[in-house]
């Protein structure tokens, strides 16, 4: 086994965060009231409102700002902005959908083998830390992706970063640095 060898790896995306605008002033009481499952936090000022299908949930500003959270793909973010969107239109705004864009994007992906972190860390010092009285991973950034990966010595992998594909382009590029550290099996 080394690590030019093609191995699949499951990457599996847990979290799609994305952004859009109504182009209209929200009126969060009136949401709030006749709005189906909607939760209004007055203090906050704002609304959260839930989908079942997709599972997304989106917190509404009165400026029209909207952030959706919970989707699972690209797509299926988009499909419930776009859902939500249109719920907002039949309370009788006037909603108009712009500016979409995918802000964050949380995956996970479990490496075949076990890490041992210090020497890992060791080895790619400026890029890793890793601190094991404060957190159980180190934290590797990956700056020219803007992604986080929290690398547990279990070979378990948390991605974060920009879009899916900088998700997995991240686990590509660091398949090779957590293989050379891998726990040897007895």
């Amino acid at each position: 086994m080394d690590a030019d060898s093609d191995v699949a790896l499951d990457i599996l995306i847990t979290n799609v965060v994305c952004v859009f605008r109504t182009r209209c002033h929200l009126n969060l009481r009136k949401i709030a009231l006749e709005g189906a499952n909607v939760i209004y936090k007055r203090d906050v000022g704002k609304v959260l409102m839930k989908l079942r299908k997709p599972r997304i949930t989106a917190t509404i500003w009165s400026s029209g700002k909207v952030i959706c959270t919970g989707a699972t793909s690209e797509e299926e973010a988009k499909f419930g902005a776009r859902r939500l969107a249109r719920s907002l239109q039949k309370l009788g705004f006037q909603v108009i959908f712009t500016d979409f864009k995918v802000v964050n994007v949380l995956a996970v992906c479990n490496m075949p083998f076990e890490i041992r972190l210090p020497e890992f860390t060791k080895n790619n010092r400026p890029h890793a830390s890793y601190e094991p009285e404060l957190h159980p991973a180190v934290c590797y950034r990956i700056k020219t992706l803007r992604a986080t990966l929290q690398i547990f010595s279990t070979g378990s992998i948390t991605v974060t970063g920009p879009n899916v594909k900088a998700v997995a382009s991240a686990v590509e590029q660091i398949y090779p640095f957590v293989f050379e550290s891998r726990k040897e099996i007895l």
